[in-house]
């Protein structure tokens, strides 16, 4: 059985990668959000994360790498209607030299609420074979120290329980 959601205070504790209202355009037949939009949110997210570690465009240009997304878990959990404003921040479950397993929330703050989780699996990869490769060290180390801080919270991550880095 999944872990209980997490309080929202203790979601919002943790790293921000982005803030967005959502547009017009995002509108579906029910009047909100439509579940397509969920994912790019989520995704668009990911290059903050990402950048935040120093595997930016320019790093990825320079040494040909990039990342490959491998496994993800979408949860909905509360409706978000257009206009709305919602904030995306995340926490590490787990890494490997080639992976890291994540889990970002998706918060409604327009309505205080959780909205939404995305699980990940994502590796490294050196795009001159187009296969996974480990992590740059500086990039091991940056996932081994954030790793051990989201270890130490208080409250377990609502993780699906089939994915694993």
């Amino acid at each position: 059985m999944r872990p209980a959601l997490p309080a929202l205070a203790d979601v919002q504790a943790l790293p921000l990668l982005l803030r967005a209202v959502v547009p017009p355009e995002y509108r579906d037949d029910n009047d909100h959000m439509n579940v397509r939009f969920y994912l790019a949110l989520f995704d668009d997210a990911g290059y903050p994360m990402i950048e935040n570690m120093g595997l930016t465009p320019e790093y990825h240009k320079a040494h040909q790498t990039g990342g490959f997304d491998l496994e993800h878990h979408l949860r909905y959990l509360a409706e978000v209607r257009i206009g709305e404003t919602v904030a995306i921040h995340w926490r590490l479950l787990t890494h490997s030299p080639k992976r890291m397993h994540y889990l970002m929330f998706m918060v409604n703050e327009t309505r205080p609420s959780l909205a939404a989780t995305f699980e990940c699996v994502n590796s490294f990869a050196d795009l001159r074979v187009r296969k996974t490769a480990p992590f740059p060290p500086e990039v091991q180390a940056q996932l081994a120290a954030l790793h051990a801080a989201h270890s130490a919270l208080a409250w377990q991550a609502p993780a699906c329980g089939v994915m694993s880095a």
